[in-house]
Parts: structure tokens; C-alpha cells; sequence
């Protein structure tokens, strides 16, 4: 099956993985290229486009959580390139660190190459709705008005078509796919206490792998996109033993 040629980057300092990685890649129908370290990775994103990269945690050097967090520096390049960690590690807080630095999945080694693809089809296929109107969250939120793109919040507007924020001095801060669903479901219920429950249902709605444990990274990644820290946060509130609240009304704007 043909996956609309598709453009994968693999970075991974196993060879002989790189190579199983690209055969069966380019047997589902996706274009693959192959590097082995960060300064690899680099220059492949400087000679051609890729619509999503597979990284490796454990790398000798720079490792995949350090490159990750470089991908995801704020008004980027490259920060809305989807990233799927591939890690061998299996223990739940070396997980979160890598959502936390920005990935949007993992899938834990060995795998099976059906279950990659698979995963790999779901983030391009959410990342793609993002970028065009048809994007549930847009439609949620304005109906059918498809020249409305900003969510205004506090001092903050979301453009919800280029999927990133827009802080009050007009400076861009992309979102990782979970960060973006994350706010959307805030955005969608403003100054109510939205679950943790809803928080987890709403993420597995849009395939993000997310169990209850990750919860918390997860809002304080969007917490700090949204530089609201501290004990005390203005614009997300921990509501204890209930979830939590968009503590901001909402409004629509332009473009």
C-alpha cells in the first residue's frame, strides 16, 4: 500500500537497523533515508524535506533527547516535524522525558514493522489534518468559518491552521501534536474542569499514546510553552482530585 509518497528520516547508529528500517519502509511505500548521529540528521534536513523522523534515544554523542529538544526549539525550522522516539529503554519515566522533550510517540524496541507503519500512517494522517481546515479541532471550534485560524486567550492567540502559538509580542511557539490536541481540549472548555479522563480519552481520539502517568508531563510541557510556571499558574489550573481548568475566557479572531 502506497502511503502518497511520504518522506521519512531515521536516525539510529545501528547500521544494520537503518538498513531493515529502510527495506521495509520502502516495501509500505514511503520515500527513507538513513543517518547515524545528530550532525547526519542535520544535514539531511538542510539538502531535502521529510514529513516525519524516527529518532533513537540511545545514541553514542548527542543523544535523541538532546536532538529532539534542538528539533523543538522554539520558532524553529523544524519544530512541527512529527518525531517518533525509538527506544530501547522500557522504563515509564525515561518515556515521559521523551514526550516531554517533545516527541510524538514512541514505540519501544523490538517491533514489529506492521506496527510502526501503523503509527507512522496515524501521526502523518493527524499531522495533515492540522494543517488544512478539515481538522476537527477547527471545525469544533468555528463551524464552517474557515477564515478564522486564531484562538485568543489571555495574552496568547493559537492559529490553529499553522498549529502554533503566537505570544503577546507576536513571537511563534510550535506545538508538538499532543501539546496542540492538549490545548485544543481546554480551549474547547474554557473556565470548566475538564478530567483526567477526558484529558486521556480525547488524546486516544487522535491516536496520541498517552497513559495516566503522562498526564501531568504532558500539561506541564503546555504550561511551559505557555510560560506559565510556578506553584501558582494563571492560565492552567491543577484542580486537585479533579483534573484541570482553562482558567481564561476565550475569543475568536482573524488572521
Amino acid at each position: 500500500m502506497m502511503d502518497e509518497s511520504a518522506r521519512l528520516l531515521i536516525v539510529d547508529d545501528d547500521r544494520e537497523l537503518r538498513e531493515l528500517l529502510v527495506e521495509n519502509l520502502t516495501a509500505y511505500g514511503f520515500g527513507s533515508e538513513a543517518v547515524g548521529n545528530g550532525r547526519e540528521m542535520f544535514q539531511a534536513l538542510e539538502r531535502s524535506s521529510f514529513d516525519l523522523i524516527l529518532l533513537d534515544i540511545m545514541m553514542p554523542g548527542e543523544d535523541g533527547l538532546s536532538l529532539c529538544r534542538s528539533l523543538r526549539a522554539p520558532g524553529g525550522v523544524y519544530a512541527s516535524i512529527p518525531i517518533i522516539f525509538l527506544t530501547a529503554l522500557s522504563d515509564t519515566t525515561d518515556t515521559v522525558v521523551g514526550l516531554e522533550m517533545g516527541a510524538d510517540d514512541y514505540l519501544a524496541k523490538p517491533f514489529q514493522a506492521r506496527e510502526l507503519v501503523a503509527r507512522i500512517r496515524a501521526l502523518l494522517r493527524r499531522s495533515r489534518q492540522m494543517e488544512g481546515n478539515g481538522s476537527p479541532a477547527v471545525r469544533g471550534l468555528y463551524g464552517n468559518a474557515a477564515d478564522k485560524s486564531l484562538i485568543l486567550f489571555g495574552d496568547w492567540k493559537l492559529n490553529v491552521l499553522a498549529r502554533h502559538l503566537i505570544d503577546a509580542q507576536g513571537v511563534v511557539v510550535p506545538l508538538s501534536a499532543a501539546e496542540f490536541r492538549l490545548l485544543i481540549l481546554f480551549l474547547e472548555h474554557p473556565q470548566q474542569v475538564v478530567t483526567r479522563d477526558r484529558i486521556m480519552e480525547h488524546l486516544a481520539e487522535h491516536n496520541l499514546n498517552i497513559y495516566d502517568r503522562s498526564i501531568d508531563a504532558q500539561v506541564r510541557r503546555l504550561r511551559a510553552k505557555l510560560r506559565d510556571k510556578g506553584t501558582n499558574p494563571d492560565l492552567i489550573k491543577t484542580m486537585r482530585g479533579d483534573g484541570y481548568m482553562l482558567a481564561v475566557p476565550v475569543r475568536r479572531g482573524e488572521a
